[in-house]
């Protein structure tokens, strides 16, 4: 089993930031994708920004030259930088991370709230 644990977000102004962490345990593959996935209300679940197993990475369009992701391989740990925010970066944010295996498997952190106020 992996265990992901989140910091928490929080409340920012527009134009503000924030930083996400997401520190993972367990059984982890050699080789694993982690990243970020938000969801508003009323709203699916959609991909903020992930960091692959091979170091590439990819955004949402919505959040490109805004957020950065990074990673620490040592301490299995990601991180969103969340700059320039905006109301409609206001979701529940959550880490993901997925073992490359046969099968590959995801996992899910329990969701932190951001909420950007106008």
């Amino acid at each position: 089993q992996v265990q992901l644990v989140e910091s928490r977000g929080g409340l920012v102004q527009a134009g503000g930031s924030l930083r996400l962490s997401c520190a993972a345990s367990g059984s982890i593959s050699r080789t694993y994708d982690m990243g970020w996935y938000r969801q508003a209300p009323g709203s699916q679940r959609e991909l903020v920004a992930i960091t692959t197993g091979n170091a590439q990475t990819n955004y949402a369009d919505s959040v490109k030259g805004r957020f950065t992701i990074s990673r620490d391989n040592a301490k299995k740990t990601a991180f969103l930088q969340m700059n320039s925010l905006k109301p409609e970066d206001t979701a529940v944010y959550y880490c993901w991370l997925r073992t490359w295996g046969d099968p590959d498997v995801d996992y899910w952190g329990q969701g932190t709230q951001v909420t950007v106020s106008s």
